[in-house]
């Protein structure tokens, strides 16, 4: 008797310390997960996008095929890109041309280098840095960047949709013409993306690491 009594304690603890620390992690997961905004707005008030808009790109994006049709966050097929790391990538180098061509009227890689380095280096910090607002929920971008997306949010519609010029890139992802045949559902589908990249790129409170550890940089 005194053995099972023994057993049953054992296993009752064990049982204590592992949803414990179930619960524990689990908090922790859904405390430092990026937040989805309210609004994603530019400095005059100008209203990009909303949580609504991303929730709804979300489920745009898992009625495509979701993770079998390229992956977020590093998690999905490798046939398509990774569309975060992709709309990052695709989000800086549009950036850099926007204020290129504001400050010198030329695009980026007509610049000297010394030019290139100065915005490179400006481009870092503004998306990097976090201007998630706790109170409204909102995220403010610069005019410069909210012009960055409307040119890589442009690409991702045309992609998604039957534009000729990308049938090449859209047989080397091996997606179907029209694999989202809704313009506004594109529309949603390319604020989820731009959401999940700014999680990439954006650092946590106080921290010095993104949402994503610095995941793909």
């Amino acid at each position: 008797m005194i053995s099972h009594r023994r057993n049953w304690i054992l296993l009752g603890a064990t049982l204590l310390v592992a949803f414990t620390l179930l619960g524990f992690f689990g908090r922790e997961v859904y405390r430092q997960a990026p937040p989805i905004p309210s609004t994603v707005t530019t400095p005059d008030g100008t209203v990009l996008m909303t949580r609504e808009s991303i929730l709804d790109g979300q489920q745009v994006w898992q009625s495509t095929g979701g993770q079998q049709l390229g992956s977020i966050w590093g998690h999905g097929s490798y046939q398509a890109p990774d569309w975060s790391a992709d709309w990052l990538h695709r989000e800086v180098v549009a950036l850099l041309d926007v204020k290129a061509e504001r400050t010198a009227g030329l695009p980026y890689d007509r610049l000297d280098v010394a030019t290139q380095a100065v915005l490179r280096d400006e481009v870092k910090r503004e998306m990097r840095a976090n201007s998630y607002d706790r109170i409204t929920g909102s995220i403010v971008v610069s005019e410069d960047r909210a012009s960055a997306i409307d040119r890589v949010a442009d690409h991702y519609e045309r992609l998604f949709g039957a534009d000729p010029a990308l049938a090449s890139l859209r047989e080397d992802y091996a997606m179907p013409e029209m694999t989202v045949d809704d313009p506004a559902r594109r529309a949603r589908l390319v604020d989820f993306f731009f959401w999940t990249s700014w999680a990439c790129a954006t650092e946590r409170p106080d921290q010095h690491v993104t949402y994503t550890n610095n995941w793909p940089h």
